[in-house]
């Protein structure tokens, strides 16, 4: 029997979420491409969930029927009157190839665009090896721009990173 992905929503993560949280969090394979390594303890994942999901400008659960299983934040650039964010996300991974990211990111996208009115850019950067990442952006009707060699450090390796964009004109065409 296949499962209904239907009713995917984003919500603020809370404290009461962190067994929930722990499923992807623990996993490798989800932090694999993260700049986070997996958490081994549910006192580090509940201090982090305090510490720096709740105060976050923009953390949401992503939740099929009301239980969380991933989370997506988009952080504003500040310095630059807030015309760039950027996207991040993580999926159990039991609920990967389900359209699921994308859906988180096309929600994601439509409510930071109306929430950041003079938001005019969402990028996503994702590894160069993360091809399920870029695929999700790609569906969620973001453009690939390049690669960027050597970009930054990922687990103590400099690694090329892809960079996605979306911007407020390219949303509102898709939208029609």
């Amino acid at each position: 029997m296949e499962e209904n992905f239907s009713e995917i929503t984003l919500r603020p993560l809370d404290l009461s979420d962190v067994d929930d949280f722990m499923e992807w969090a623990t996993d490798d394979r989800v932090s694999r491409y993260c700049s986070w390594e997996p958490y081994t303890s549910k006192k580090d994942a509940l201090n982090y969930i305090r510490d720096i999901i709740v105060p976050h400008p923009w953390y949401r659960a992503i939740c099929i029927h009301k239980k969380p299983v991933g989370a997506i934040s988009v952080k504003p650039y500040f310095g630059n009157d807030g015309c760039r964010a950027q996207v991040g996300y993580g999926l159990a991974f039991k609920y990967w190839g389900k359209g699921i990211a994308t859906r988180a990111v096309e929600l994601a996208a439509m409510i930071v665009f109306k929430e950041y009115p003079n938001l005019e850019r969402l990028e996503g950067l994702v590894d160069v090896d993360n091809v399920g990442s870029q695929r999700v952006l790609e569906k969620a009707g973001f453009v690939r721009e390049g690669v960027l060699r050597k970009y930054m450090i990922m687990k103590d390796n400099c690694r090329d990173m892809v960079m996605f964009s979306l911007v407020a004109t390219d949303l509102r065409r898709q939208m029609k």
